[in-house]
């Protein structure tokens, strides 16, 4: 596979993940959220709530501004060959894997979004970082530098879509 398919096969396998999620996490959440919002203190309840809650409207609004960021960084390290903000959001792909395990494994049951994970988001990310480095296309600086925007940049992302879907859990009610 050339280089070009193996970075537009990003928000393809993104999709694909966030597919299994799009089509599970609102069932999931009614039956399963109750009981887990139920086992966590107030403080942990209260941040968590809106999740167990999720709509697969919200949910799918939420997948829509990833894929677009995901396409977005993709485009610029195609076109452009600046590649820090792709393997930024790689580095989060492939870190993303290892929430749904931990969700799984916490909680002794399937979470929506951990077998395409585990079989296409997990592979796919080790290879594409491999192939990456091994080509020469990044060096390991350039690895180490995406790694601190992705420190930099995501606890402001997450607390964006964590507002949000408390917004529509209040609009909602």
């Amino acid at each position: 596979m050339d280089v070009i398919s193996l970075l537009w096969l990003l928000p393809v396998v993104f999709m694909f993940h966030d597919f299994e999620e799009i089509l599970t996490v609102e069932a999931w959440g009614n039956k399963h959220g109750p009981a887990i919002t139920a086992s966590l203190s107030p403080a942990l309840r209260k941040r968590m709530a809106p999740m167990m809650g999720m709509t697969t409207r919200n949910f799918a609004m939420d997948v829509l501004f990833v894929y677009i960021l995901i396409v977005g960084v993709t485009f610029v390290a195609v076109f452009l060959e600046f590649y820090w903000p792709y393997l930024a959001v790689l580095a989060v792909f492939l870190l993303h894997v290892f929430t749904h395990l931990a969700q799984s494994i916490v909680l002794k049951l399937y979470t929506p979004g951990v077998v395409t994970a585990v079989l296409l988001a997990f592979p796919y990310s080790l290879y594409a970082f491999y192939r990456l480095l091994h080509e020469g296309i990044v060096s390991e600086a350039d690895i180490s530098w995406s790694l601190l925007l992705t420190l930099i940049l995501t606890p402001p992302l997450v607390w964006g879509l964590m507002k949000k879907r408390t917004r529509h859990k209040h609009s909602e009610e």
